[in-house]
Order: structure tokens, then C-alpha cells, then sequence
């Protein structure tokens, strides 16, 4: 069995982002996923730089010290967990930090890479998006894992989409992308994804078991004016993995709400 947690964490945009920040890491102690993948993933533009980054990522744009996902790493390390991460810039977000999306593993990486879907390459357009594409084991098999956050469908999703997919065409290990894709469930983004050569299939339409369903309420920073709730927050994996369970947490019901979208996780056979 694998686990798998997908999450727009909000980072230090949220009222009290300490509590959510070690809420979320109880609950990665507690799942103990295998592998984790964040979007908004921010740190300060004028923290200071962390001296020896802990990971190699090429053209790698400077750590900070304040960054969300190594200070999620140092909780986890602090209670006796340790997971290798990698993180990816993207763009400037809300004037004040370097936002970018990242992957967290129980086992090292064996590649990692950072690959640009946008159109535009601007960090002051926050447009601009790096996905990341890395490998690992899990369950003694070695899978490519994928944390994304993607454009809207007005906004050049689809090209978005199709960069990924040729980033990914010739990889012929099993697939995990996960992210916010901010394209909901029966749209024609979603079904782009589902329509794609890499064949894949939504692991919660697929599992066994499902508990949850949207992943957004109303209007968020993205979706003014929205009116429902919408499930734009995905784990696609590759057809033959087979997809045991599919939940939704954060979501202010079983767990506590720690950012303005809810986690995804699935179990994997």
C-alpha cells in the first residue's frame, strides 16, 4: 500500500499559519504518507537565504529560511519523521513572497526537475508556473510523482496542460500528478486530463472507497463571485494502479480547516 496527500497549503497567507502548518504535519505523522505534494508554497521575498540548501534542484531559485515546505520538513524531523522535499518557483505572490509549489518523500529522489508549463516566464506575472516532475520509491517501486498549480481554463490551462504532457510522454514508470488545477470536475479542463495519451484516471472516481467531495468553498483568492463548492483538487494516477481509497481532509468537518482549499490523500494498492 501507498499514500499520497495533495494539498494547496495557503502557506503564510492564512489567519494563524503556525497552527496549520504543525496541524498539517500531526497529520502527516499520523497517515504517514509516502509522498506529499504542495501548491503555494511561499516564503518571504526579503527572508534570509538558507546557507546549504537541502536538496540539489538545478536552476533552483534561493531557498529562504522562513520557506513553508522546509519548515514543514524541520516539524516533521523534529517529531521523528524525515522526508526529502524538493520546491519549485514560480512567481511573486501578493507583492511579498516567492510562491512555488513542492514535493515531499519518505525516500530520496532519484531525479527531480522543475519544468515550465506557462506561457509567459515573468515572476512578477503570476501567470508563470513551474510544475515539479520528480522520481521515487514507494512501496519498493519506483514512480514519477508530480505536484502541480495550474491556470484556469480561460487562462491558458490547456497549454499548460499540454507542456506537462510532453514533459511526461516518453516517462514509462507509473504516474501520480497531484495538485490544484482549477478546473473542476465535468469541465472540459478535467476532461482534457482524463482524455490525455499518459492515461490516467481520477483516483476518486476510481476508488473503492470515497469519503468527501468538493475541495474549494465559494469565492477564494482565484474564484471571486464563485457561488458553490467545487472539487478542483486532484491526484490523477496512471490505469494500472489501482486506487484503494480517496478522502478529502482540511475540511473544517472531521479535520480542521487550515487554508482556503482542502487536502486530498489516496491509498494505492
Amino acid at each position: 500500500m501507498a499514500k499520497f496527500l495533495t494539498l494547496n497549503t495557503h502557506s503564510w497567507l492564512g489567519e494563524d499559519p503556525k497552527w496549520a502548518l504543525e496541524t498539517l504535519g500531526k497529520q502527516i505523522l499520523k497517515a504517514d504518507y509516502d509522498v506529499i505534494a504542495l501548491q503555494e508554497v511561499n516564503q518571504r521575498i526579503d527572508s534570509p537565504d538558507v546557507l546549504q540548501a537541502p536538496y540539489t534542484l538545478e536552476n533552483q531559485h534561493h531557498l529562504h529560511e522562513d520557506n513553508y515546505a522546509l519548515k514543514l520538513v524541520e516539524y516533521l524531523k523534529e517529531k521523528g519523521a524525515t522526508y526529502y522535499f524538493t520546491w519549485a518557483y514560480s512567481h511573486i505572490g501578493y507583492d511579498k513572497y516567492h510562491e512555488g509549489v513542492a514535493l515531499l518523500s519518505k525516500q530520496p529522489f532519484s531525479s527531480e526537475k522543475s519544468v515550465l508549463t506557462s506561457a509567459v516566464d515573468d515572476e512578477h506575472n503570476y501567470h508563470t508556473r513551474h510544475t515539479l516532475i520528480a522520481k521515487t520509491t514507494v512501496a519498493g517501486k519506483e514512480l514519477c510523482v508530480v505536484s502541480g498549480h495550474f491556470s484556469w481554463w480561460k487562462s491558458d490551462f490547456k497549454s499548460e496542460w499540454h507542456r506537462l504532457e510532453k514533459a511526461l510522454v516518453a516517462e514509462d514508470t507509473p504516474l501520480v500528478i497531484m495538485g490544484d488545477f482549477n478546473n473542476p470536475e465535468n469541465t472540459p479542463g478535467h476532461e482534457l486530463v482524463l482524455a490525455s495519451p499518459l492515461g490516467l484516471k481520477d483516483s476518486h472516481l476510481a476508488a473503492k472507497k470515497v469519503t468527501g467531495g468538493p475541495t474549494i468553498l465559494q469565492d477564494i483568492d482565484g474564484w471571486e463571485n464563485n457561488d458553490k463548492a467545487l472539487r478542483i483538487d486532484f491526484i490523477f494516477v496512471s490505469q494500472q494502479l489501482e486506487v484503494k481509497e480517496s478522502h478529502v481532509l482540511f475540511d473544517g468537518k472531521k479535520s480542521p480547516l487550515i487554508s482556503d482549499h482542502f487536502g486530498v490523500e489516496c491509498v494505492i494498492e
